[in-house]
């Protein structure tokens, strides 16, 4: 398992255009979540757990990741993935999760736990804010995220890489338990950027929400 917690430090930001949610900025006890995972028929696998969170006192974002190396760690993935939701909400006191067309990400993870038998529903404690829904629901027309990161001028660093793709190198994973041994580091570092780079995105809409995301 490949475990990976940085932090990013943010330049100085006003809040002025955050989205608001129950009388609330949201960026402040907020979850920002994102998976990349391996799916044939059924959710077989997380490939990646990526999540980040802000810190007002060193104005600063917490991003933790967790990649599976094997076969092995797919069941370890979704243990830590509870231990973290856990914590986050009893110690970090976080209430929400923003997303971005969670729906998936959430079907996959509840059904790998209800597999694997584990007891937690993160929805059970957390309340989600689908940014794609808020987005359409107010503009009125369907966007993808990297159309979204455009409108917000949010420029990757990271390269973009295809589901499909992703799906395969999960696959392999899986399959073969020294085929993390012969991939490329940069292929594995590309990964994890490429996650990071969703969770980071999310917490750069919501506090710009309303600059962008406004009826004419």
């Amino acid at each position: 398992m490949i475990i990976r917690e940085e932090n990013i430090k943010l330049d100085n930001f006003s809040d002025d255009f955050a989205l608001d949610v129950d009388n609330n900025k949201l960026y402040k006890n907020t979850l920002f979540f994102d998976l990349e995972h391996y799916v044939y028929k059924v959710p077989i696998c997380i490939g990646v757990f990526g999540c980040c969170y802000y810190i007002e006192e060193s104005n600063s974002l917490k991003v933790t990741q967790y990649m599976i190396e094997n076969e092995n760690d797919a069941n370890d993935i979704l243990a830590l993935a509870k231990d973290y939701f856990i914590n986050m909400y009893e110690k970090n006191d976080k209430r929400y999760i923003v997303t971005f067309s969670g729906n998936n990400d959430f079907s996959v993870i509840n059904y790998l736990f209800n597999k694997h038998e584990i007891n937690y529903t993160i929805l059970d404690h957390y309340s989600e804010i689908d940014l794609q829904k808020y987005y359409e629901n107010t503009m009125k027309k369907s966007i993808g995220l990297k159309n979204l990161e455009k409108e917000f001028n949010i420029n990757r660093s990271s390269e973009l890489i295809s589901g499909q793709n992703l799906a395969k190198t999960f696959s392999k994973m899986v399959k073969d338990s020294t085929y993390i041994k012969r991939m490329p580091e940069s292929k594995v570092e590309k990964i994890l950027q490429y996650n990071k780079q969703d969770v980071v995105s999310l917490f750069y809409m919501v506090i710009n929400w309303e600059k962008y995301v406004k009826v004419e």
